[in-house]
């Protein structure tokens, strides 16, 4: 069990749906939000230890989800992964200043996901460690 919470936000629930068996399958504890106003609001809450969003929700865009995460003192610090359709992909320079750490395209394998999850949080594990 690695004991880690992760934040899913896509307005497919088929999405979270796979998503979430996946990393439970794999010890996380899942919070999923079927929209951008609703992930900040976990966000803020629950405090998990990543973020996975999508690109396109109603009310809050994955891209202002992030925006707000940043501009909160205790959300600042979570680690993000957008999801994006083929056509929505987001400039390097976009993804830089707002600190995600990955851009993953739909469709995108749940293996695939789940590595670069295990990924990101082992590697802040060292950075806090070393």
């Amino acid at each position: 069990m690695t004991g880690k919470k992760v934040l899913i936000a896509d307005d497919e629930i088929h999405i979270i749906h796979v998503v979430a068996i996946k990393l439970r399958n794999n010890g996380y504890e899942v919070v999923a939000a079927n929209n951008g106003a609703e992930a900040y609001e976990l966000a803020c809450s629950e405090k998990p230890d990543l973020i996975v969003t999508d690109y396109q929700m109603p009310f809050v865009t994955g891209i202002e989800l992030v925006e707000k995460v940043r501009s909160n003192e205790e959300t600042r610090h979570i680690p993000v992964v957008l999801l994006t359709a083929r056509s929505f992909a987001i400039a390097q320079e976009m993804q830089q200043s707002l600190g995600i750490e990955e851009c993953l395209s739909k469709p995108f394998s749940p293996k695939e996901l789940l590595k670069t999850i295990q990924d990101i949080l082992y590697q802040r594990a060292v950075a806090v460690r070393g």
